[in-house]
């Protein structure tokens, strides 16, 4: 057994010795040691929410350790995430907790295949859903994310511009609805989004008559088209903070709902599916964030030809987005 899981089987114990405030506490100090920053996406496990600095969507949380002083960035997320954060900072030391957390999305396309793609639509110009690896973007002309996307289709391209959408097609077809242009699609999907039905809308509407559906733009074409509202978990979060209704159906992966009642305790929030869960989003705890920390592990590393490309296309975005 490798060193860093007998660490973690080590700190499970302690988890199981109910000493759970001293594994809280000896992260806590040793990130004020190592001038270190927690980021947690909003998929993440509750505990992992709340031991966090900042938790959010994964370029927020990138762009904002950016703006930190610290030296190390752990982030409690997939890998991409972390990628992204390294690009935005290259000069910081950038770890996830469990180097095996990642983003079926992001793997159904490779830079080799968006090359393929790129060769057969010569005149076309590329955009990536930030939910791509470093490579994958270092091929695209600008990025996006599902808050952002359609503004960056109005404002990045001429209207007469081909445009290649890559990796999720159902992201890509919500954006073609509302900015009404067609796209050179690639057949990714989230795997997590596509587990919710349209039967799942009808009986969480019959059990909770009175609350709004609010689902991401991630999921297919025949949730998105009936929900209330269809908005990036930021989005949710923001609008379900100014809304004066009480009872919200979430079309996301459900750990998203913990976030929402910290932060509207007075509302009530029911998920569209239990099914929505992300195994990997789950791979983070406690005792790996600590693990990370003590051992400095696993650092994410982007070689610098890739970064700067890479580079490029966020900002793009972020100019754009600005």
């Amino acid at each position: 057994m490798s060193g860093e899981y007998r660490a973690i089987d080590y700190y499970k114990g302690i988890m199981k010795g109910n000493c759970r405030k001293e594994l809280v506490d000896k992260i806590n100090r040793l990130k004020k040691e190592k001038n270190a920053v927690i980021l947690a996406h909003n998929y993440q496990l509750p505990e992992v929410q709340d031991i966090a600095d900042y938790v959010g969507d994964s370029l927020g949380l990138s762009i904002q350790a950016s703006k930190t002083n610290a030296d190390i960035i752990v982030f409690c997320g997939v890998y991409f995430m972390a990628e992204t954060a390294k690009i935005l900072s290259p000069e910081k030391m950038v770890l996830i907790p469990d180097r095996k957390a990642g983003c079926p999305m992001a793997d159904m396309i490779t830079a080799d295949e968006l090359r393929e793609l790129k060769v057969q639509h010569p005149k076309a110009k590329v955009l990536c859903y930030v939910n791509t690896t470093a490579e994958v973007k270092a091929e695209c002309d600008v990025c996006c994310t599902s808050g952002n996307a359609e503004r960056i289709v109005q404002e990045a391209f001429r209207t007469d511009d081909e445009i290649i959408f890559v990796p999720d097609q159902y992201l890509a077809h919500y954006i073609s609805t509302r900015a009404g242009r067609d796209f050179i699609l690639w057949k990714g999907y989230c795997p997590t989004h596509v587990k919710m039905l349209p039967e799942d809308i009808a009986l969480q509407r019959t059990l909770h008559k009175d609350a709004e559906v609010i689902v991401h733009p991630e999921c297919p074409a025949g949730i998105t088209s009936i929900a209330d509202k269809v908005l990036s978990t930021e989005g949710m979060c923001n609008y379900i903070k100014a809304s004066e209704a009480r009872e919200f159906i979430i079309g996301t992966e459900i750990g998203i709902i913990h976030r929402l009642q910290k932060e509207n305790p007075g509302k009530l929030f029911y998920p569209l599916s239990e099914r929505a869960t992300c195994p990997n989003m789950k791979r983070t705890t406690l005792e790996k964030i600590l693990w990370s920390l003590e051992e400095l592990g696993f650092e994410v590393t982007v070689p610098p030809d890739i970064m700067n490309k890479a580079r490029t296309c966020l900002q793009r975005m972020i100019d754009y987005k600005a």
